[in-house]
């Protein structure tokens, strides 16, 4: 283990890898984010729900494996290319996340050795080891942004992919049969935002679907079992459309 990333379950070739970037709320104590310890609850911080949808799926015999990112997006966001602007954020959804205002160009790498490299050398070592047949990317969202009040976000589900569609469309019309309003993720897309998966998937050709869990049904004990039951309906019949 590290403190970059957690892993549950054990990688199996031909299996399911689950991958969740922003799992985790954690600031490690040698870090000051200067901001109010309550927005570490918020979505800015961590995806809401995804570690515990994890946990079930694995317990479900869903996925093989788990790997799920081992601190806060707050102090680095593991979704992002290493040169991206916002890879280690000054601001977040109108909160200023002034502990990373001042940061020097040493202080960004020494973070990007510390969190970013461990993290996505765990993964490369992994999908090298135990090439799996399918990946599932994990995330939440906000029903809404406060600094976009208007914006609208349709969806209980939305699908993230970029080049590599082909699993996105059946992923859709599985979760759409199972009672949920579900479509390509707005306001954004995988177009835009599909960094680890262009890397870990994308690049090696393995089929992938990213899936967004709207919060307010991934935040509660009784709201994750929903999710993970179907989640798990909808891997079992990709993995059988695969097959």
């Amino acid at each position: 283990m590290s403190e970059a990333w957690r892993e549950l379950g054990k990688p199996r070739a031909g299996g399911v890898l689950l991958i969740a970037d922003h799992a985790a709320a954690l600031v490690p104590d040698d870090i000051d984010l200067g901001i109010n310890p309550a927005l570490l609850t918020n979505h800015i911080a961590v995806d809401i729900g995804v570690a515990e949808v994890a946990a079930l799926l694995i317990d479900q015999d869903a996925v093989d494996c788990a790997i799920l990112g081992g601190v806060s997006r707050l102090v680095l966001d593991l979704n992002r290319e290493v040169d991206h602007a916002g890879l280690i954020p000054r601001s977040s959804d109108g909160h200023a996340i002034t502990g990373n205002q001042a940061l020097t160009t040493a202080d960004c790498a020494a973070r990007i050795t510390r969190f970013f490299m461990p993290y996505h050398a765990r993964l490369d070592a992994v999908i090298t080891a135990a090439r799996p047949a399918m990946i599932l990317s994990l995330h939440s969202f906000t029903p809404q942004l406060a600094s976009k009040p208007d914006a609208a976000r349709p969806w209980d589900i939305g699908v993230l992919y970029n080049e590599d569609a082909r699993l996105a469309a059946a992923g859709i019309e599985i979760l759409a049969d199972d009672g949920w309003q579900v479509g390509d993720q707005l306001p954004y897309s995988g177009k835009l935002l599909n960094a680890t998966m262009n890397r870990h998937a994308e690049a090696r050709g393995i089929p992938y679907i990213g899936i967004e869990m709207r919060q307010d049904h991934s935040g509660t004990g009784a709201e994750q079992a929903k999710m993970a039951a179907s989640l798990t309906k909808m891997l079992n019949e990709l993995r059988n459309r695969l097959a």
